[in-house]
């Protein structure tokens, strides 16, 4: 029968002898957890598998190389783990440990273990480190399922980290990307951090629906920019991630896309580390790739493009690669299309080049318009086509669904 009651306990092991007997795998992966939480060691076993000969090359584990002898082996533990698959030998084991008032995990009957490790799991929070356990008595594979759905709640930022912590001497920024919109793409890292924000900073583009759902314990700050008009300037941006933080507090800097991608992350971050303030870089889906692919353009295809690159349309772009199978990705190129394409033109790439403009990538209201580089200007001052919008110049845009263009309508 298993225990019929159990007592959860938090054990430091550190500096600790452990004595492990049984060579194999179940013995690996406990003499592993033992060493990570800085036990020390010992396997008794005649013969180990690869994962325990791993650690005894390294160093980080004992190995006598013969049968248990008896409770002489167990000299100075403070914990046994016996898992050698023999009944008899596990027995032995557990008892002598039983003699010696040593606390043993016996793997090879837990029914009969006065003692049994549960499932557990380790989830890196801004806070610290959490460490997840479940145990549910003689159903193992419930303690799992369990256990993963704590874990997944506080990666995706189900669980509120917030309450009850310890507030730091100094807080934390975090640069996070949001993606291109659609709250499903910011990733679980992004998520796990807005549970542990007491300030999320937010961009014009950074996932509305997430911000929404926040606690109304997290002060929200909006410095969204729009084409032509930055209502809290950039140095002010950095300003305030350092104040925040210098306060205690953990801050989420949310943008849209990737922070590092014409998101002036690397100013924010080194404004935050000059300042002594710690600073972590979530990647996000930028919209670069992801907007295109949401239209069902490929930035790259084999036999059609081999490389893309991404620049932005607020001034004039660089001399680039003209061929149509090399793809240009234009970010905030909407403002100034028409002298693009006329630059496109002028250096190299053919007036018949294919281009799509896509507005409001993964919401609603998306929208693709289609053309070459000699009508798309035109094409968008007639549709009406507003930021934000990701423009696509090459051969890739003949991929997606929107070309060719529509014919114009005559009417008489």
């Amino acid at each position: 029968m298993p225990l019929k009651s159990a007592l959860p306990l938090v054990v430091d092991l550190s500096g600790r002898l452990v004595v492990a007997v049984g060579g194999g795998p179940v013995s690996a992966r406990r003499v592993r957890a033992f060493v990570e939480e800085g036990a020390v060691v010992r396997v008794v076993a005649p013969w180990v598998c690869e994962d325990l000969l791993d650690l005894v090359g390294e160093g980080r584990v004992q190995w006598w190389a013969r049968d248990y002898e008896g409770a002489d082996d167990l000299d100075g533990a403070w914990l046994v783990h016996t898992a050698t698959g023999d009944r008899v030998t596990d027995t032995q084991v557990a008892a002598d440990a039983e003699a010696l008032r040593l606390w043993c995990v016996d793997a090879t009957d837990a029914a009969a273990s006065r003692v049994s490790v549960a499932a557990r799991t380790d989830v890196t929070t801004p806070a610290g480190r959490v460490t997840v356990s479940a145990y549910a008595a003689g159903d193992p594979a419930l303690a799992t399922t369990v256990r993963d759905g704590i874990a997944l709640g506080i990666t995706s930022g189900v669980l509120d980290l917030r309450r009850g912590r310890r507030r730091p001497e100094t807080g934390w920024v975090a640069l996070v990307g949001g993606g291109p919109g659609a709250d499903g793409l910011l990733t679980a890292r992004g998520h796990e951090l807005l549970a542990s924000a007491d300030v999320v900073v937010v961009d014009r583009l950074a996932p509305r629906g997430v911000v929404d759902r926040l606690p109304a314990s997290v002060r929200v700050i909006d410095v969204g920019k729009t084409p032509g008009h930055h209502a809290v300037p950039q140095s002010r941006i950095n300003d305030i991630l350092v104040e925040e933080a210098a306060r205690g507090l953990g801050v989420v800097r949310l943008k849209g896309g990737d922070p590092f991608v014409l998101g002036r992350g690397g100013e924010e971050r080194d404004a935050c580390q000059a300042h002594g303030i710690r600073v972590e870089v979530v990647p996000g889906v930028t919209s670069a790739v992801a907007v295109p692919a949401a239209a069902g353009i490929p930035v790259t295809h084999r036999g059609v493009a081999r490389g893309f690159t991404v620049v932005t349309g607020h001034d004039d772009i660089p001399v680039l690669p003209t061929g149509s199978d090399h793809t240009l990705v234009l970010l905030m190129g909407v403002n100034l299309l028409e002298q693009t394409a006329h630059r496109l033109v002028e250096h190299g790439r053919d007036a018949g080049c294919p281009v799509a403009i896509v507005e409001r990538g993964f919401a609603p209201t998306q929208r693709t318009t289609v053309g070459t580089l000699e009508t798309i200007a035109g094409l968008a001052a007639e549709r009406g086509v507003v930021s934000p919008a990701v423009i696509v110049v090459g051969d890739v845009v003949r991929l997606g669904p929107d070309w060719p263009p529509a014919s114009p309508q005559h009417t008489e």
